[in-house]
């Protein structure tokens, strides 16, 4: 009797099980890294498609100047921090309009609102940096979490966008994906290492300076050289196993 129940037990863990792949290997396809094939020689179109586009670079940029320039020129707490928030709005009508995917452009409109509402609650414009300390905080620990459990989370990243499921058991690639997520966990750090001090210091306007210059330009700089180092060992249209044997 209890034989059926079993076999159907089996196939629904199994059915769960690659429902589950699947959906991380889309995750890993629509990330950054993911969307930066690896194998293929680099290319400006290609990185720049990863970084977002124009799109995806005015959204990110514009928040940030807006305050900077409007913090400059008036001082002002509240027209300082709320004008971010009104753009980030107007992002997401663009894109409803436009029936584009809402998710980035959401998550962006809360993180600007959650810093300025703090920035407005303590009346300090530069607590609107604030979430962002913790952001880059979280990210380093993610990538250490990672490292220290041997799943490099980059490598993770590639072997779930290639579908090459053994790449742990491979040295070079383990190896590389070590490195890379190592830089991706540094990264964060020298934005705090600059920007924390300039926060003690209340230097506003040199602080988000500071973060418009290490936001698309460094996160660029750092998925190129993550792009280097992933294609020295993986090779794109060839089978796990045929790019194993080609490392060793």
């Amino acid at each position: 009797m209890t034989g059926p129940r079993s076999e159907d037990s089996g196939a629904d863990d199994a059915a769960a099980r690659d429902a589950m792949s699947e959906a991380l290997t889309q995750a890993a396809r629509r990330s950054a890294v993911g969307r930066v094939i690896p194998g293929q020689e680099p290319a400006g179109a290609a990185l720049w498609a990863a970084v977002g586009g124009v799109r995806g670079i005015v959204e990110s940029i514009l928040p940030g100047l807006l305050f900077l320039v409007l913090f400059t020129v008036t001082g002002e707490v509240a027209v300082s921090v709320l004008a971010p928030v009104v753009i980030a709005v107007i992002f997401i009508g663009i894109r409803l309009v436009r029936r584009e995917p809402l998710g980035s452009a959401i998550a962006g409109a809360f993180g600007i609102a959650l810093s300025a509402g703090i920035a407005l609650f303590t009346g300090e414009a530069r607590d609107n940096f604030v979430v962002g300390f913790f952001i880059n905080g979280g990210i380093t620990l993610a990538m250490v979490v990672s490292l220290v459990a041997r799943w490099p989370f980059i490598g993770a990243i590639v072997g779930f966008a290639v579908g090459d499921r053994e790449w742990r058991a491979d040295k070079a690639k383990f190896r590389v994906a070590v490195v890379a997520t190592l830089i991706w966990a540094t990264f964060p750090l020298v934005r705090l290492a600059v920007e924390l001090p300039l926060y003690f210091t209340d230097q506003t306007s040199a602080l988000a300076t500071a973060k418009l210059l290490l936001g698309v330009p460094l996160y660029a700089i750092v998925l190129w050289i993550t792009w280097l180092l992933v294609r020295s060992v993986w090779s794109f249209g060839m089978s796990p196993s045929d790019s194993s044997e080609e490392t060793r």
